[in-house]
Order: C-alpha cells, then structure tokens, then sequence
C-alpha cells in the first residue's frame, strides 16, 4: 500500500477532526388566500394585510409567497370550493379562507387537512371543527352594537327591518343573531321583517331594499345592513323615495367609500366597522407559527368598532375607514 506524503497525512487527519456543519435552509412559504369575493374593498383590505406580514417576513429573512385567489360574487361556493381544491393540489404551505358557506366549505378544508396543509380562517367560521385557527371579528357582539346604537337613534321605540345578505354566511348571521336577540331589550320596538336576504352585491341588495321600502312604507323608522353590499343598495333605495338623511335611521355594518360619505352627510347613522387589514395579516403569522411547530391560539378576536359622525375624524378611526390599500397593494 502506498504511502501519503507526511504533510498530506496531517491534513488528513486534522480535517477529520473538525466538526462537521451544514447551513440551514433558509425559510420559505407559499401563503394561498381565498377571499369570499376579489373586488370588494373589504377583501383587498384582507390581502393588504397578507402582504403587511409578507414584508416584515422578508425583514427577517423569510420569504413568504402570497397567493391571492377567490370567487368574483360572493355567492359563488362551486368557485370557492374549486380554488381550494386548486391550491391544496399545488400544495401551498398553508391556506387563509374566508369561507363562503360554513357547511359547504368544509370538504375543501377537510381535503387541505389530509394533505397536511393548515387553513387558517378569518371573517367567517365553518360548522365543523376542520381548521387549526381562525382570525376573525365577535360577529355576535358587532350585532349587539349595531341593535343597542339603533335603539338609541329611536329612543326606544319603533319599527325596524333587518336585511340579511345571502344564506349559509355564518359571519353575517352571527351579526344578525346578536341584533335580534339584543333588540328584544327594548320591548317598543318591534322587527317587522327579518327574512329578506339582499344577495351579494350592491345591485342585489339595491332591489331587496326597494322590495322592502315598497311593501312597508312610512312604517319604517329603522334599518340594520349586516354587509357592505347590503348597506350600499339600501343607501341608493332610501334615497330613491326621498327618506335619507335620517328620516329612517340606518345602521350598517363594514365600510366603502359610499358608505364612509353617506356617513359624514348624515344618511347613515352608525357603522359597525371591522378590521380586515389585521385579520390578514394575523392570519399569515398565524400560519407561519403553525408550520414552525409553535401552539397557536384557536380563535384571534379582531375587533370591531362603532363609528359615527361624532367620531369619524378621530386619529385612531382613520385606518379603519381608509385602509391603507395603496402602501401595499
């Protein structure tokens, strides 16, 4: 056998003696959103905040991929079931849904789960107990609010209307519920309807209202829109038939620019306003956190806040109204 020259030798056995190191990986996630709609400020609010988290990540030398997908109309559940099914069969790391339909979600949430992908939920829940978090506003309490704010523009008395949004959206009903159960604290006033559902968007909501003006009349003193949409067209109706400006008292619920200026012109009365902005950005820390291993609490309150004209100029109000959609979108 030949022998190594000496100094090969001894460089031989030094390197043999010298610990071995390897360099982790550096972090990398793929973050799929799916919003119940894409053209809503609301939504694009809630891929702002995705995108806030996605920053502060890249600060701290984690890349995180965004990947924002959703329905165009927010009844469309075949639609959102399929980007789900399509994001779980690219395999993202993890998922924030906001889902459409508490039961009809819950295969494509089931399907993400066998597939070891976490779904995080934010503004809305499912009625099974499929997903590791959910980031979303007390849509009971918001409710609350919105009845005892209504109450107090009626001084405890008169008739209300509730226009509902569409069927199955467990955000919209936990709202509705907590009005319902609340108003019944102020025994003169009376719900006179409760059961009409304005569908997803402004136009929809628009010939809801219209229905509802028309068969009811002067009888109503007050009204509760538990969306956006909802209040958007109920606004356009009530100003058709000459009752803005207060003659019905309107309280509704998140925000637009229609909505923000019906407000400040005294043709809205109160806004229950979330905050979508930090439901996505805790959402994708959320995530995050799960992947590492980390315990992650099972439900994140977002908040919500009663805005009106008295306080629509506050410092602390303004992100709420005019979410800061350009500094990251």
């Amino acid at each position: 056998m030949k022998k190594l020259p000496l100094a090969a030798a001894t460089l031989l056995a030094l390197c043999a003696m010298l610990p071995i190191t390897t360099q982790a990986a550096p972090e990398r996630y793929r973050i799929a959103g799916v919003p119940k709609g894409t053209t809503d400020e609301y939504w694009k609010s809630a891929n702002a905040g995705m995108v806030k988290a996605q920053r502060e990540f890249a600060e701290q030398g984690v890349t995180v991929d965004i990947m924002w997908k959703g329905p165009i109309r927010e009844d469309d559940r075949e639609q959102q079931i399929q980007v789900m099914e399509n994001f779980v069969a690219r395999r993202v790391s993890a998922i924030v849904l906001a889902p459409l339909d508490g039961t009809a979600l819950v295969p494509s949430v089931e399907l993400a789960t066998r597939a070891k992908i976490p779904v995080v939920l934010i503004d809305s829940t499912l009625d099974k107990d499929v997903y590791v978090s959910e980031a979303s506003t007390d849509n009971y309490q918001g409710g609350v609010i919105a009845a005892r704010r209504l109450a107090e523009l009626l001084d405890g008395k008169g008739k209300v209307i509730v226009v509902r949004v569409v069927p199955g959206s467990t955000s919209v009903e936990g709202r509705v519920n907590g009005f319902l159960d609340t108003i019944k604290e102020f025994p003169e006033i009376e719900v006179i309807s409760s059961d009409q559902y304005a569908g997803p968007s402004r136009d929809t909501a628009y010939r809801t209202a219209q229905n509802l003006i028309n068969r009811y009349g002067h009888q109503i003193d007050g009204i509760f829109t538990p969306n956006n949409s909802s209040t958007s067209g109920t606004l356009l109706a009530l100003a058709d038939v000459g009752r803005g400006g207060g003659k019905v008292k309107h309280v509704g619920f998140d925000t637009d620019k229609q909505s923000v200026a019906a407000l400040r012109a005294g043709d809205l009365q109160g806004l229950i306003v979330q905050d979508p902005l930090n439901m996505g950005y805790v959402a994708v820390k959320t995530a995050i956190a799960k992947l590492r291993g980390e315990e992650i609490p099972k439900l994140i309150d977002t908040g919500c806040t009663l805005i009106t004209a008295e306080n629509m100029d506050d410092p602390e109000i303004n992100d709420l109204l005019h979410p800061p959609l350009d500094k990251y979108l």
